[in-house]
């Protein structure tokens, strides 16, 4: 057994209240670590050490250049140990291990990119109106950040918080998932490893009622970013009103990949494959409602039938495995109970559904890739995060149907089009309500992007410059360059 404290001011520290809990194994469905039960007393030294690193000199008072140093120091270091980051993910989380490598061989490029950014934080200078005045726009961080993140994607979840609130000079303090906390908190070490000053960058686990909410609650918190699910993020997002600080909230999805007639069907039905069965299912942007000209309609569900069909369940962290455990026994039972449903409100399962299996015997918690057909709007397994590798597909008429169908949810977070014809691909991206769209492709992130969701698909952006720009807050200096006296109001003329 692995055993992984809390990371407080650059050090490893035992919980305050002696209390551990295992993390699962979500293939064997065995304990393969040990992890610290933090409460409101951890969740307290970590936030006052953060705070104490950020009005210290160590970091708001470094050069933006020094700052820069640290951050690039930080990348080549998670570089050097990607592999060992994605094995204990892997490990942790039951995601297929090429993913994850994927997915940590990219970490180092996005805090390279935010590191770039320390020294381009410019201010302006307005023009004013009135004569001989002087007006200076400062960008300046908040502070100590806060950040909670979910089981399916932990350390690039992570990264898209951590690398923007510590270039904008900000500290942070991190809470992740209490299913996968191990690959954070090796994270928080290979940074206090490569030169990041104590309590920049500081880690603690638990549950959520005893430390997410401590921490969020925090009265030295200034900064809140969190990625999960809706209930999650809409008590985050009240903490924050409550304490009239800003937040993000990335939360979930239910995002439509529209096929065209004209689409070239070899690369949209691997979209669609990649879009819902690529890890599980179990990402906030699955595309998880094909929307599909009734002209090709029958042909593309034949094709995604047999590549269902055939996909191989098994090993995450061997290469030949297609389709991995669902990360969490409750998770399963929420897929199991929205297949259920879908069954009951007379959708048709064509292919895939759960897979009776538990930890330890065929390994794991198994979800087949499951298409379901002659579905409607109202049922749930349509309107509904299944969050796992479930699909519905439903034909569309015309351009105007499919973008109806399209924008018929609650959510706002990702769209997909496939098309040959690029204008209409523009001309329907514009009509999609939502914050990222694909066109004839699917699943691609950038550090360069902005990645956000409409709707009660979240607030606020997590990438790109409008990343940096969530981790700073504007004071606008006026300076009179005058020697005439200020008129006093209380001397009549």
């Amino acid at each position: 057994m692995n055993k992984y404290g809390h990371f407080i001011h650059g050090n490893t520290v035992e919980p305050s209240g002696g209390e551990w809990f295992d993390s699962l194994d979500p293939y064997s469905g065995k304990a393969w670590a040990s992890i610290a039960r933090g409460n409101s007393k951890d969740v307290d030294a970590a936030v006052r050490s953060a705070h104490e690193a950020y009005y210290s000199l160590q970091w708001r008072g470094l050069t933006p250049s020094k700052r820069a140093a640290k951050l690039r120091a930080f990348a080549d270091a998670v570089a050097a140990r990607s592999e060992e980051l994605a094995q204990v993910e892997s490990r942790d989380n039951g995601k297929l291990l090429t993913e994850i490598r994927l997915q940590c061989n990219l970490l180092p490029e996005w805090i390279h990119y935010f590191a770039g950014m320390c020294d381009k934080i410019e201010g302006r200078i307005p023009p004013l109106e009135k004569p001989l005045q002087l007006g200076l726009v400062r960008y300046e961080p908040y502070g100590v950040c806060a950040g909670i993140t979910p089981w399916n994607s932990p350390l690039l979840l992570l990264v898209w918080k951590l690398a923007p609130a510590l270039a904008a000079g900000n500290t942070f303090v991190a809470k992740p998932s209490e299913y996968t906390s191990a690959s954070s908190l090796l994270l928080a070490e290979i940074a206090s490893e490569s030169g990041l000053p104590p309590g920049v960058f500081n880690v603690v686990t638990g549950f959520g009622p005893d430390v997410g909410e401590p921490l969020v609650n925090h009265p030295l918190v200034r900064r809140i970013a969190f990625t999960g699910g809706e209930p999650g993020g809409l008590r985050v997002a009240l903490a924050a009103a409550q304490k009239l600080i800003p937040c993000t909230l990335e939360l979930g999805g239910k995002s439509a990949n529209i096929i065209f007639a004209d689409a070239d069907l070899d690369a949209a039905v691997n979209g669609i494959v990649s879009g819902i069965f690529a890890a599980s299912g179990q990402t906030c942007m699955a595309g998880s409602r094909a929307l599909v000209h009734e002209s090709v309609y029958d042909e593309v569900l034949v094709r995604l039938v047999k590549i269902a069909n055939a996909a191989k369940l098994g090993d995450p962290r061997e290469p030949d495995t297609n389709i991995a455990p669902i990360a969490t026994e409750p998770q399963f039972r929420k897929i199991e109970e929205l297949i259920a449903s879908a069954l009951s409100e007379g959708a048709v399962l064509i292919a895939g559904g759960v897979e009776p299996s538990e930890p330890g015997a065929t390994g794991g918690f198994f979800v087949r890739p499951t298409i379901f057909t002659n579905v409607c709007k109202d049922m749930r397994i349509v309107r509904e995060e299944a969050f796992g590798p479930v699909l519905v597909m439903m034909p569309f008429k015309d351009e105007g149907h499919a973008i109806e169908l399209a924008n018929e949810t609650e959510y706002g977070l990702a769209a997909g089009i496939w098309t040959k014809d690029i204008a209409k691909g523009i001309r329907v991206s514009e009509s999609m309500e939502a914050g990222t769209v694909w066109i004839n492709t699917y699943r691609s992130t950038s550090y360069l992007m902005p990645f956000g969701g409409f709707k009660r698909s979240g607030i606020g952006r997590e990438n790109g410059a409008e990343a940096i720009k969530e981790y700073l807050q504007q004071k606008s200096i006026h300076i009179n360059m005058s020697d005439a006296l200020i008129v006093n109001p209380f001397i009549r003329r």
